[in-house]
């Protein structure tokens, strides 16, 4: 990210208020596509998107949450290349395909608007086999993950949680920076901090900016 980007601080509370209403202006006519991207332990995508559920219900629009870690690949393909191997961590782990299909799809303009909420246990290394959901029209879907932007999922508003590369390394658990490769491979190859519509510095998470 160039030095030259301006960030506006902003209290937690007051950018969960803000992303509330960039989220509720979009179009009512159909489904809205949220994505919340950051690397997961570090920034913590999903209490945002948790956050905004009932600001977006107060603001007159349902809400589906969505976690992309319940579409990961199983095991035996997420893990082939050892548990620890950033490039698998980048292209193998999230099943791109199914989130696609089942989530992201269905959402689109003529869409069924049934989105499976969950597919895979990766606890359990097993499907949920769960129903789908049907969402009415004028809903929207929360959904957190990492490296998700650059894979060809359409989105209608992108969110990233950005750090800094030693922010980066500072907050991620020394037992996980085997996965910084990817991090980097990431800013390198889809730059999220120029492609995402709302980028949010989280370098000290209780004193996040907002670009622009």
């Amino acid at each position: 990210m160039a030095t030259s980007t301006r960030f506006r601080p902003i209290s937690p509370e007051r950018l969960v208020m803000e992303l509330a209403d960039r989220v509720a202006a979009l179009p009512a006519t159909r489904w809205a596509r949220v994505a919340l991207d950051g690397p997961a332990i570090a920034t913590d995508p999903a209490a945002l998107a948790d956050a905004l559920v009932d600001p977006l219900r107060v603001r007159g629009r349902d809400v589906l949450r969505v976690s992309a870690w319940d579409f990961l690949r199983p095991a035996s393909l997420r893990l082939e290349r050892g548990r620890h191997d950033p490039d698998a961590r980048y292209d193998d782990w999230l099943d791109t395909g199914a989130l696609r299909r089942e989530v992201i799809g269905p959402l689109a303009p003529g869409g069924t608007g049934q989105v499976l909420p969950a597919l895979w246990d990766r606890g359990r290394d097993r499907a949920y086999r769960l129903p789908r959901t049907e969402l009415a029209q004028g809903a929207v879907l929360l959904l957190d993950g990492e490296l998700l932007l650059g894979r060809g999922l359409d989105f209608d508003l992108t969110v990233h949680l950005w750090l800094s590369a030693a922010a980066l390394r500072r907050r991620l658990p020394m037992p996980e920076h085997w996965a910084l490769p990817a991090y980097r491979r990431y800013e390198h190859e889809v730059a999220p901090t120029e492609t995402a519509d709302v980028v949010v510095r989280m370098d000290h998470p209780d004193h996040p900016a907002v670009r622009g």
